[in-house]
């Protein structure tokens, strides 16, 4: 999916890039390089917070590219995959995992005196969640999930445009740029209210989650490290309803309509996207008759928007 955003996304430009260490004061001179506008410390928060999106299975950010409005260039993009699900009724252990891959690309501007060059940058950021619950039944159909979730991320940075020039100028330090890599870590929790309900006439699902897990860089190269809060309130909905068009493995053919929203409350608001929602169509087949691992398949296309920014996804799922 590719969304515009217009404001939001030039924030990315000041948050993307954690790098750069400027030289200690008994090797400063009073032209020595710089890279303009940078703050070492938001810079490493605003690395985290990027990993923030991604710490929890979400719809309205599984599929995501914010470009930069001016140049038309992604300045993030996130893809990510996972699920949850209950072990057994008689054994109510709720698991979940959530695996996720970032780019981005911000821009800043290396200057010495008169001379200045704007430096292209590639972030790769790949990062994985997992956590562990309870269901705790509170009515038929409604259960009360608490969930410890830990998440584990690596970033790596890639500078490949104006390397040359950089290496003209011993007195600016670029090893983060080049080839730094950076480890995140994650400890938190999230409460879930789950509504179940399964006829022949319909299948319906509701989810409202609260989220909430700190992060924290470990940096290889002494840089500053980094901290965000990934908290979130999201609702999900979903509903089943048989075509009418027959049966495929002996169970029918549904509709699916979906509808998410989520509200980011911690640091991912600090580069801009503070709000998602996402509504969807699409069909499901049932292999639960046959002696198959899996027993569902679902395509969905979905809608996504939020402020200053829409765009589509199409969605592809199973269960077991």
């Amino acid at each position: 999916m590719r969304l515009q955003a217009l404001g939001p996304a030039a924030r990315l430009f000041g948050f993307s890039l954690l790098l750069t260490v400027l030289t200690t004061g008994a090797q400063a001179q009073m032209r020595s390089p710089r890279i303009d506008g940078t703050n070492l410390q938001k810079l490493a928060n605003g690395i985290v917070g990027i990993m923030s999106y991604t710490v929890a299975p979400d719809v309205t950010t599984s599929s995501l590219s914010i470009n930069n409005a001016a140049t038309s260039n992604s300045a993030l993009a996130i893809t990510q995959f996972g699920g949850g699900f209950t072990w057994s009724k008689d054994t109510p252990i709720f698991l979940e995992g959530n695996a996720a891959y970032s780019r981005y690309d911000p821009v800043f501007v290396a200057s010495e005196g008169g001379d200045s060059r704007a430096l292209p940058t590639k972030w790769n950021s790949v990062s994985a969640t997992g956590g562990i619950g309870w269901d705790f039944p509170i009515s038929e159909h409604w259960v009360i999930r608490p969930i410890f979730n830990f998440t584990l991320g690596r970033v790596a940075s890639d500078l490949r445009i104006a390397k040359y020039w950089l290496e003209e100028n011993k007195n600016l330090e670029i090893n983060f740029l080049d080839g730094g890599t950076m480890k995140a870590t994650g400890l938190g929790g999230a409460l879930m209210l789950d509504y179940e309900k399964f006829t022949p006439e319909h299948d319906d699902d509701l989810e409202i989650r609260y989220t909430n897990v700190d992060l924290k860089s470990h940096g290889d190269r002494g840089i500053v490290t980094g901290y965000a809060k990934a908290e979130s309130i999201s609702i999900w909905a979903r509903r089943r309803i048989p075509t009418g068009w027959g049966t495929v493995w002996d169970r029918p053919v549904r509709y699916v309509l979906e509808g998410a929203s989520t509200k980011f409350l911690g640091d991912e608001g600090e580069v801009g996207l503070k709000l998602m929602n996402s509504i969807g169509f699409g069909l499901e087949l049932d292999s639960s008759a046959k002696e198959m691992w899996v027993t569902r398949w679902r395509a969905v296309m979905r809608y996504k928007f939020g402020p200053n920014m829409s765009g589509w996804a199409l969605g592809l799922a199973v269960s077991f």
